[in-house]
């Protein structure tokens, strides 16, 4: 994950040189926000995928912990297609880090500075690129979606992950790929880094966001693209039974990007046609080679 440069409150750091204090407040008590992003190579360089929605997302994050960002959204824009460039990288996952600083500790924050982050990285397929041919394998988690009135669930936030570490690694331990979480009432919200989507007889189901699901960058784009191709996407609750007998299951998110369900708590379901049709869109569009390439890409001012 190596790279050269890690821009920091303004200025470009030398990865070796980047360093905070131990008694950083966010290192105590994970209050951090921050945002995944991905920049992709095309032919007129690297197109960052819906940036601006993602600095806002951030921006959004933020103002639910009362953090203000020292930096406006144009700023930290053209801060990651600086980062990117010093860093040499066609193609990078992007990392923006808003968080609290060293200053008064204790669980109140207020008194904290707060620091602005952006680290770039090369990184391929989150789960693998076999598991984008073939699916991965999932189990529902013993581990449920913290509620929306114990942590906003629509913040990304550094210490809210705890919940997801947990799924991830419970998963990992009983030899699957993936856990996806239940809510507080019992129904499917977010894989533990992902949106959740069922095909069922030609549509597509995707939880609410009331369901604790994070409002996912990658989920809008995917409602989007199954618009354009007459695929009807509806936005109900889902039970686990829905999900062991869907005609397919995917996951989406900067990371997953469009990751195939092959199974779930050893439910056969496989990967199927629509899946791969919406994977098709996807991965044309961020190489900028559909029409959405030119309203879902950004790139640097000149480029």
């Amino acid at each position: 994950m190596q790279s050269e440069k890690i821009w920091f409150d303004g200025e470009l750091i030398d990865y070796e040189d980047m360093k905070v204090h131990v008694l950083t407040h966010a290192l105590h008590y994970g209050s951090g926000v921050f945002e995944g992003i991905r920049a992709y190579e095309t032919d007129r360089g690297p197109g960052v995928f819906h940036l601006s929605d993602h600095v806002a997302r951030l921006r959004r994050s933020a103002e639910q912990y009362f953090m203000q960002i020292p930096f406006s959204d144009e700023h930290i824009g053209e801060a990651i297609h600086e980062t990117i460039a010093a860093n040499k990288l066609p193609s990078c996952y992007i990392r923006p880090l808003v968080f609290r600083g060293a200053g008064e500790m204790g669980v109140n924050p207020l008194n904290c500075p707060v620091h602005t982050m952006i680290a770039v990285w090369k990184w391929g397929a989150y789960l693998g690129d076999e598991a984008i041919q073939n699916g991965i394998r999932c189990m529902i988690s013993s581990w449920r979606r913290i509620g929306p009135n114990m942590i906003p669930a629509t913040a990304k936030a550094s210490g809210q992950y705890l919940n997801s570490q947990l799924a991830k690694m419970e998963a990992l331990k009983h030899g699957y790929d993936e856990a996806i979480l239940l809510n507080e009432a019992g129904l499917i919200a977010d894989g533990s880094g992902e949106n959740v989507f069922a095909v069922m007889k030609g549509k597509l189901y995707t939880p609410p966001i009331s369901a604790s699901c994070l409002p996912g960058i990658t989920r809008h784009a995917v409602m989007e693209m199954a618009e354009t191709i007459g695929i009807e996407t509806v936005e109900r609750e889902l039970t686990r039974a829905e999900l062991y007998f869907a005609d397919e299951v995917f996951l989406t998110g900067t990371a997953a990007e469009v990751t195939p369900v092959a199974s779930l708590d050893d439910h056969h379901i496989g990967k199927g046609p629509i899946t791969q049709q919406i994977q098709d869109i996807f991965f044309a569009t961020v190489h900028g080679k559909h029409e959405l390439s030119k309203t879902y890409l950004e790139y640097p001012k000149g480029a």
